[in-house]
């Protein structure tokens, strides 16, 4: 039995090693959950820090949080789905996709889009902004582009976005219902999405700001009935639960959701984000974790701050998030979250 950031923590499968690593990593006054596996087995799967609201309960396992700009890499799964069932050309050109599509972006290909070497900004505004799916195409398609499409790296989340837009047009259905249908279900995924999930409040975790103020769920932030406005639809705002994340690493080491052919294309490294060195794949990051090229993200939204990470065999696994992204004057989990999420893995092989 070991001890996390006050919290009792049961099946973990290394205590000598993992237990004090945690213990020294995570810091007091955090909350959040966190799942570590090796393969097909979960070591642990728990929640920390206690309950902060009286609204809601200790965070655990199913406890549903945002994911953030995890998000994407559902995102480029949807793609490559429909890339796998024939249905679109990564080659594709946006010109040839959407109507309406000035000439300096009508050569965008699908790649560049998944690869965030489109030219594309990053954001159009705030996440809350109440954009249409209509005003976000004509902001997106009609903004300056930052370098020909191809030419640089350029994260951008108005690239996400727009790959939603295609999702939908190309599958006939809305871009959450498309991923609960082609991704989410056949995974066994039954607590992950954006409204679709029929959670009770209770399971949402609270967020807090950096003063240790609650500032709600994620729910209770501005959405159209159908999920966020399309600053965020696509590139983040999904909300899951650890042991969801875990079912979507099970559903990469099969073939029932993705082919082999298609993982690869998942995770094949395509442009160095520089000044990093480090490799954006599709929807992952590829870095060099004690010397293997581990396929990893994180997310953050100011309240909220989380971390994937997997070997390239799937032989190690790890997913946590903390609904306190940050304490005033006392620590930082962007900061912290790289070395936690390295420490873990390297445990884990």
């Amino acid at each position: 039995m070991l001890v996390l950031a006050g919290v009792l923590l049961a099946g973990c499968g290394d205590p000598e090693e993992i237990g004090p690593f945690l213990d020294e990593k995570v810091p007091d006054g955090s909350t959040g959950t966190m799942l570590a596996a090796r393969g097909d087995d979960i070591v642990l799967c728990r929640g920390w820090g206690g309950s902060r609201h009286r609204d809601a309960p200790a965070p655990g396992c199913d406890t549903v949080y945002d994911i953030m700009s995890m998000t994407k890499q559902f995102t480029a799964a949807a793609v490559l789905a429909l890339w796998q069932d024939g249905r679109v050309d990564l080659n594709a050109e946006l010109g040839d996709l959407l109507t309406g599509v000035p000439a300096d972006k009508r050569a965008i290909t699908v790649q560049q889009l998944l690869t965030n070497t489109s030219g594309l900004l990053d954001s159009l505004g705030e996440d809350d902004e109440p954009l249409t799916r209509s005003q976000f195409l004509s902001e997106a398609l009609h903004s300056d582009l930052l370098a020909r499409p191809g030419t640089a790296y350029q994260y951008s989340n108005v690239g996400y976005s727009l790959l939603a837009v295609l999702i939908e047009e190309i599958s006939g259905k809305s871009y959450e219902r498309y991923l609960a249908d082609r991704l989410f279900q056949p995974a066994g995924m039954r607590s992950t999405g954006y409204v679709l999930p029929d959670w009770s409040r209770h399971e949402v975790a609270v967020e807090y700001d950096a003063d240790g103020h609650a500032v709600g769920t994620p729910l209770d932030h501005p959405w159209a009935e159908d999920g966020p406005y399309w600053n965020l639809r696509g590139n983040g705002g999904l909300l899951s639960t650890a042991r969801d994340m875990f079912r979507w690493h099970q559903a990469l080491l099969g073939t029932e959701v993705l082919t082999e052919a298609t993982r690869h294309e998942l995770f094949e490294p395509r442009v160095r984000e520089e000044p990093d060195d480090t490799y954006y794949a599709d929807g992952w990051v590829v870095d060099m974790f004690d010397g293997l090229a581990a396929r990893w993200h994180n997310g953050g939204n100011g309240r909220s701050y989380g971390e994937i990470a997997r070997d390239p065999d799937g032989s190690a696994f790890v997913f946590w998030v903390a609904n306190q992204a940050r304490s005033d004057d006392d620590w930082n989990l962007e900061d912290l979250g790289p070395d936690l999420t390295r420490g873990m893995l390297e445990r884990l092989r």
